[in-house]
């Protein structure tokens, strides 16, 4: 290579340095941003990645009244912020929902849990950024 063994021994500590440095990069960059499957997301990944929907009054099918309110977590931040800006699609989508429910379904826990999994489905189908994951009902009166 070159002549001078000193400068041979200091290219070879160069390179070596480098590539350490880069495969520990990698590595870091790799784990560090890696989550297992089907880990559970932490609550504050839940409240940053979901919208609240404001209180919604409406009647149902059986002449009955309901007031409340959903939380709808989504995949991603840009999720969430789609979310706000359709929300007025959303409400759409919850009020003709609850439009064709009975107040006795929606006393029932599988009711409830039926509701929620509809207005996920309903949702998922006009968003564009991300899927819903969840949605809470936060707050549910039935008159």
């Amino acid at each position: 290579m070159f002549q001078n063994r000193l400068v041979n021994i200091m290219l070879i500590i160069i390179i070596s340095l480098t590539l350490v440095g880069v495969v520990a990069f990698v590595l870091f960059n790799y784990f560090s941003y890696s989550t297992e499957a089907g880990a559970e997301p932490t609550i504050d990944q839940i409240i940053e990645n979901s919208w609240e929907t404001e209180e919604i009054t409406t009647n149902l099918n059986d002449g009955s009244m309901f007031r409340g309110a959903f939380r709808i977590h989504v995949e991603t931040k840009a999720g969430a912020e789609e979310l706000q800006k359709r929300d007025f699609q959303i409400k759409n989508i919850i009020i003709h929902e609850l439009a064709g429910m009975n107040a006795g379904g929606l006393q029932s826990r599988e009711g409830l849990q039926t509701l929620e999994d509809t207005l996920r489905s309903d949702i998922n189908d006009i968003m564009k950024e991300g899927d819903v994951v969840r949605v809470y009902t936060t707050q549910r009166m039935i008159q």
